[in-house]
């Protein structure tokens, strides 16, 4: 499967709004969405999907996925034909519920990539948790294999979820904390990349409370996180990348259990922290993703 690299913030553009494209672009977001779906009026659906089929003809050197509208819906085979090309990142599929949505993705993928002449599989999916059954079935939908492999990961709606639970989301999120623990385990158990979690929606002026809902979804194990505004891009990059702080923490442990290591040793402390093998591997992993965004 494709390596999409990093995807800290993934910005959603509205597909009806072709303007727009070139402006997401242009902002530091990892990847930009096209939105087919709850951004484009039921009216406007087949307008916008050749519209935006024409934008992708043209795109060739940012991260672009689209959303399409949904498995259970009358647009998503056509959405699936118009839009799948050899320029696109991938696809964001919503309200995937089952394995059997994994395995009907999968097979219309297949379909459409032998009609464009791509290579199967060419196309990863990010399958959109939005549902309760979806949750509850999230292990299940994770460990689907399909042939080729055609989940890259997976990501938290968390508006439609809450609509389907008949709760109501708050600044302060205790009532997603249930949903939001499940996709980062199930990813990490089925070997796929950690997930994106939903968009920050209570308050796009509120920045300090983005931040700590970020913060509140890296510490669970999500990798980025999607963005409905571009004055979110920012503190979501920035939440979702180590610390310069982080930074020279980690290269002080990896220095000092080096040392230590060569005499013999394999645990010390470091500031006054314990530190052994899965602390140093945790402190590379992070100079290594600093390593990789001075490179972006």
């Amino acid at each position: 499967m494709i390596d999409l690299g990093l995807i800290r913030s993934a910005l959603f553009v509205p597909g009806n709004r072709p303007d727009r494209v070139p402006k997401a672009l242009g902002t530091p977001a990892d990847v930009v969405i096209i939105d087919l779906e709850d951004a484009v009026p039921l009216t406007e659906k087949a307008r916008t999907r050749q519209e935006v089929a024409q934008v992708l003809a043209e795109i060739h050197e940012k991260k672009v996925f689209v959303r399409l509208n949904g498995l259970d819906t009358d647009f998503f085979s056509d959405d699936l034909m118009a839009v799948a090309c050899e320029g696109l990142a991938g696809l964001i599929i919503p309200k995937v519920q089952s394995v059997d949505d994994v395995k009907v993705i999968n097979s219309s993928l297949l379909q459409v990539e032998k009609t464009k002449g791509l290579v199967p599989g060419r196309l990863p999916v990010i399958a959109l948790i939005e549902t309760a059954r979806a949750v509850d079935n999230i292990s299940q939908i994770t460990l689907t294999k399909t042939d080729p492999a055609r989940l890259y990961s997976v990501a938290f709606g968390a508006a439609d979820y809450t609509l389907d639970m008949g709760i109501e989301i708050t600044r302060e999120g205790s009532e997603l904390l249930y949903a939001r623990s499940r996709l980062p385990i199930a990813c990490r158990a089925a070997g796929l990349q950690p997930p994106l979690d939903t968009p920050f929606m209570i308050d796009l002026k509120d920045i300090a409370a983005l931040e700590t809902d970020a913060a509140r979804a890296r510490q669970l194990g999500f990798q980025g996180k999607l963005c409905i505004h571009p004055n979110q891009i920012e503190p979501v990059n920035r939440i979702f990348s180590p610390s310069p702080e982080e930074i020279v923490k980690a290269r002080n442990v990896i220095e000092a259990f080096e040392e230590a290591e060569a005499k013999g040793q394999g645990a010390l402390q470091v500031d006054g922290k314990f530190v052994d093998y899965p602390i140093v591997k945790r402190a590379r992993r992070i100079v290594n993703m600093a390593a990789t965004l001075e490179d972006i």
